[in-house]
């Protein structure tokens, strides 16, 4: 075998799996292969001047490379099972905490020491939140910023470049299972190990589809959340920020009983682009330096959509709504609140007179004609309800960026140890459909690289 373990992808989970199996076992030989760049290598070419919309680079540097989607994120690690994902479901609760302080640690260890953690223990908004139908998820919050997160890995990859083997800009065509082990291959070659950690990510997801129906691994459909990006004075919402960084907080619509959530709350943040898979889609981001901050916090409202059968394609739908709105603005929308309500478009002029002062250069327009009624309603009615515990919320000139779409893997069939039908074959990480966080899927990572460990 060329190796002893391969990991694919070099997102949270394959950095945390490559890093404890190098503290564990450092006499094993180890390869990453990812698809992006290096993390020196990451850059956006999107100013806000000369460039300021996606030119479609042939290796998205926000979504793909060491460090992941996550990589230029707002490096928030939330240490909870409320959210993030299910690995509990595999691991157990308290493990999973565990391993999720334990990852805490390291980022401490590595750049991160000196960053706040915040906690919803013992605040009094949880009241405030129920007495307005918002339930507020429970959790503990280490907030890094996206400038502290580089730094961070940056150093993680310091420590692993000597001893792991690096392959860049490479795309793995195929996973085959040999005698012994499994075999990779890209363009250029194949290369064999005795154990395999797949940690492909969101943007994976298509590419895990078809790894599952090639070696008949089983998986079911997962879900889609569309909705938009709410930007705001920050303010507006510093009562909940300054106490818990982000807050997560669930409404239920009156009119359809819809699930609606705030997720990736950015203080002070900045609204950015993804290009997933040529779809151009909407996040956030905040710093932890204070030159680096603005005027606004942003945060998404997303609504959930299970699909039942005879559809399974939940990312195809999400893929559909973000083409329209692709289609019609030439990328992201932008419109204001008020001009929502009023079932009219926004244009530039009534952004420009607006007290929020846009931090991303959008195409006004209207989202109704992107969104699904169902969808956009329950934004609406989530916006009033959010208004009523952050007053001004609900304004005219709040801004409303579209779409978002947060895609999920199908979720594959794993034992309690993340490992497939197949011996040494585990599947990690967001692509495994069973995370959806930094925290979670650096959790997985650990605990795979752990019974690796102890049993290669």
């Amino acid at each position: 075998m060329d190796y002893d373990v391969i990991i694919i992808g070099a997102g949270p989970g394959g950095i945390y799996s490559a890093y404890e199996l190098k503290k564990k076992r450092p006499d094993l030989k180890v390869a990453v292969f990812e698809a992006g760049m290096e993390l020196a290598k990451r850059h956006c070419p999107i100013d806000g001047e000369k460039i300021k919309k996606c030119v479609g680079c042939k290796s998205c540097s926000i979504m793909s490379g060491f460090g992941g989607a996550g990589a230029f994120s707002d490096g928030k690690y939330n240490i909870t099972n409320d959210f993030g994902g299910t690995l509990y479901e595999h691991i157990g609760r308290n493990k999973a905490i565990e391993l999720m302080k334990y990852v805490d640690s390291i980022n401490l260890e590595n750049g991160g020491e000196g960053c706040k953690i915040y906690s919803t223990a013992g605040t009094s908004l949880k009241k405030t939140c129920m007495q307005n139908k918002l339930k507020l998820l429970e959790a503990s919050v280490r907030h890094l910023g996206t400038d502290i997160n580089y730094v961070v890995l940056e150093n993680l990859y310091n420590y692993l470049k000597d001893t792991v083997d690096f392959h860049f800009m490479t795309s793995i065509s195929s996973l085959e299972v040999i005698e012994g082990g499994y075999r990779v291959m890209n363009g250029e070659g194949s290369y064999t190990c005795r154990q395999c950690i797949v940690s492909v990510g969101r943007s994976g997801s298509k590419w895990m589809e078809s790894i599952c129906e090639n070696l008949n691994i089983p998986a079911k459909s997962n879900r889609v959340d569309i909705g938009v990006r709410v930007e705001l004075p920050a303010v507006i919402f510093s009562h909940l920020t300054d106490e818990l960084y982000e807050s997560k907080i669930v409404y239920r619509t009156e009119k359809f009983e819809d699930n609606v959530r705030t997720f990736c709350m950015n203080p002070h943040g900045i609204v950015v682009t993804e290009n997933t898979n040529g779809i151009i889609t909407v996040n956030g981001h905040s710093y932890e330096a204070k030159d680096k901050q603005t005027e606004n916090t942003n945060f998404a409202l997303l609504v959930a959509k299970h699909f039942s059968e005879p559809f399974k394609d939940s990312n195809g739908y999400g893929e559909s709504i973000a083409r329209l709105s692709n289609m019609l603005g030439g990328g992201v929308i932008v419109q204001r609140f008020g001009d929502l309500m009023r079932g009219r478009r926004s244009n530039e002029k009534r952004i420009a007179e607006g007290m929020v002062q846009p931090t991303l250069n959008a195409t006004p327009g209207d989202l109704s004609l992107v969104l699904p009624k169902r969808i956009l309603d329950g934004i609406m009615e989530m916006i009033h309800a959010l208004d009523k515990i952050a007053p001004g919320t609900a304004n005219d000139d709040t801004l409303l960026y579209g779409v978002e779409v947060k895609f999920y893997n199908m979720e594959v069939k794993v034992d309690e140890n993340l490992e497939t039908e197949y011996p040494g074959l585990y599947i990690i990480g967001d692509g495994s459909g069973v995370t959806h966080s930094l925290s979670h899927a650096s959790a997985s990572g650990v605990y795979v690289a752990r019974r690796i460990a102890e049993t290669i």
